[in-house]
């Protein structure tokens, strides 16, 4: 099965959210259709930044999944729109 990341860049957590929730409930809408394959936190362009890698079968379900962990977390933090991409060989190809 195909193996997908989303991307979201993560801003002002909202009142009351501790910074360790907001990575596991977004792996969590994830992995409440799909398998998780990995989950992390890191900061890009000095900007911090949350990834969740995920299968699924085709970009339909990917964009699906990919608006789950949006919404998800959207309601803890200000985040970017999702930035969603497919692993294809060695390489990360937009979706």
């Amino acid at each position: 099965m195909p193996s997908y990341r989303v991307r979201l860049i993560v801003g002002l957590l909202h009142p009351g959210v501790p910074p360790e929730l907001l990575l596991p409930e977004a792996a969590d809408a994830a992995a409440a259709t799909t398998t998780v394959e990995a989950k992390d936190v890191g900061i890009v362009g000095g900007r911090p930044q949350i990834t969740v890698r995920f299968t699924a079968a085709d970009d339909g379900e990917a964009r699906l999944v990919a608006a789950r962990v949006h919404k998800t977390a959207r309601g803890l933090a200000e985040v970017s729109g999702p930035a969603l991409t497919q692993r294809v060989g060695g390489r990360w190809r937009d979706v």
